[in-house]
């Protein structure tokens, strides 16, 4: 496995497999890797011939009062994952690499409408720092197929909405969220809770699956109040549970626009705090084939 820490390095890469004819697909990641990435290496082995994981903590998604200088670094492990995983190269880069002008004078790419609502709105800026890093990484890697988490589920749509409005040429594929034995998804994040806060967090999937009860009782449509009723339930069961809820919302799988009449595909997503960790999580719901 190649360890590429330069531009140069990369492209090189990039041109000697371009040469061979291989297809190339790419796992964006901010490292501290746990077995969701890893699904996310092996989906991509099943799309390309080569794989390339880069491994950047951009600080462009990070607002102010937010865990950058904590946010978990372990690049000897992540290496020692990936190469058992099966991935070809790892991109490395630096800020001065991606940003050599300083974050104040980037150019940046921002995704309007769906980037302000839901963690959008929690989290002002964040979806423009993530869609130029993604912009970036695409223009510097060239992939044919681009592979993500469907646990930040916003993201992916940002970045589907991205490469269909720039006209890109790359296929971006959605990965269902790997969970633990007790049903918390898995994150990076997950590292700053403690072994009673990690049990105690698995009260959001058990709230999502009871909103999905609820929903699949309305076979065929669910109208605002219902929507509004069961959001209301979810949000006290997450208050009893401990956590500081920030939204529980009932969207459009589609778009994440609000459910329209007759909509069948849904998903539920939520942001909560449990101390002062921000954990999200979506539960994709169809009133016809149930829980996905």
């Amino acid at each position: 496995m190649l360890q590429l820490s330069t531009l140069e390095a990369l492209r090189n890469t990039r041109t000697a497999w371009a040469n061979e004819r291989a297809s190339v697909a790419f796992v964006p990641t901010m490292g501290n890797l746990h077995a969701g990435h890893l699904r996310l290496v092996e989906h991509a082995k099943t799309l390309a011939d080569k794989v390339i994981v880069s491994i950047y903590v951009n600080p462009m998604q990070f607002g102010a009062n937010e865990d950058l200088d904590s946010y978990p670094r372990t690049l000897a492990a992540d290496m020692e994952k990936l190469e058992q995983a099966g991935a070809h190269a790892v991109f490395t880069p630096t800020t001065d690499m991606v940003y050599p002008r300083g974050l104040a004078e980037q150019t940046f790419i921002e995704v309007p409408a769906i980037s302000d609502i839901l963690c959008g709105a929690s989290r002002p800026g964040h979806f423009r720092g993530v869609a130029t890093i993604v912009n970036k990484l695409f223009n510097m890697v060239q992939p044919d197929h681009a592979v993500f988490g469907k646990k930040d589920y916003q993201q992916l749509m940002v970045i589907r909405l991205m490469v269909d409005d720039l006209s890109m040429p790359v296929i971006i594929h959605g990965v269902a969220t790997e969970r633990a034995s007790n049903g918390l998804a898995l994150s990076s994040r997950n590292g700053y809770l403690a072994a009673a806060e990690r049990e105690q967090a698995t009260a959001i999937y058990r709230t999502m699956q009871s909103a999905a009860t609820a929903l699949q009782q309305h076979a065929t449509s669910v109208s605002e109040e219902q929507i509004k009723t069961v959001e209301s339930r979810c949000q006290l069961q997450l208050k009893q549970a401990g956590f500081t809820p920030d939204y529980v919302s009932i969207r459009s799988q589609r778009d994440l626009g609000a459910v329209k009449e007759g909509e069948r595909e849904l998903v539920i997503l939520v942001a909560a705090y449990l101390g002062k960790t921000r954990l999200i999580d979506n539960l994709e719901v169809s009133l016809t084939l149930g829980a996905q």
